[in-house]
């Protein structure tokens, strides 16, 4: 009975304090989400544009700094191995020549799978429009971003 009574407590005292501590975890005005949000501000719908676009130039830069880092390292790692593909090309030397040097191998692969990746989901972008978890996810970080303001650091890109 002992042990029943402790629990018992414990879950009291744990009650208690989900009930007084839940009200300062919830933000202090409601968080408005899908078409309220866009009815309620004409210019939500531009800030999630202009986010969307941020979002594309950022995964663009970050791969054109892959082909400008990673790339030349790896190749120049595949140097000898060049200038035999130049005299004498067959896919078998291409082959081995990318499989004894597997580090640039793997940086030449990163550089290619990242550029397919940011094309394809592109394309997608472009074809089929944003999905709608991906909507969601800009519409809540754009929410965020005015609910900080000029302190978050995409304050003046997405809200000016």
């Amino acid at each position: 009975m002992c042990a029943f009574h402790n629990w018992f407590t414990d879950f009291e005292l744990l009650t208690y304090a989900l009930e007084f501590y839940s009200p300062m975890d919830q933000p202090e005005e409601p968080l408005i989400t899908g078409p309220d949000l866009e009815k309620s501000d004409p210019s939500f719908a531009q800030q999630v544009q202009r986010l969307h676009q941020l979002t594309i130039y950022g995964r663009w830069l970050f791969v054109g700094f892959l082909w400008l880092t990673i790339a030349p390292v790896s190749l120049w790692g595949l140097r000898a191995e060049i200038s035999l593909w130049q005299q004498y090309f067959t896919w078998v030397a291409v082959r081995y020549g990318l499989f004894y040097h597997p580090l640039s191998t793997f940086g030449l692969a990163f550089c290619i799978g990242m550029t397919a990746a940011v094309l394809v989901w592109q394309s997608r972008n472009i074809l089929l429009g944003l999905p709608q978890q991906e909507k969601q996810r800009l519409e809540t970080q754009v929410y965020r971003i005015r609910q900080q303001g000029p302190t978050h650091p995409l304050w003046k890109w997405v809200c000016h």
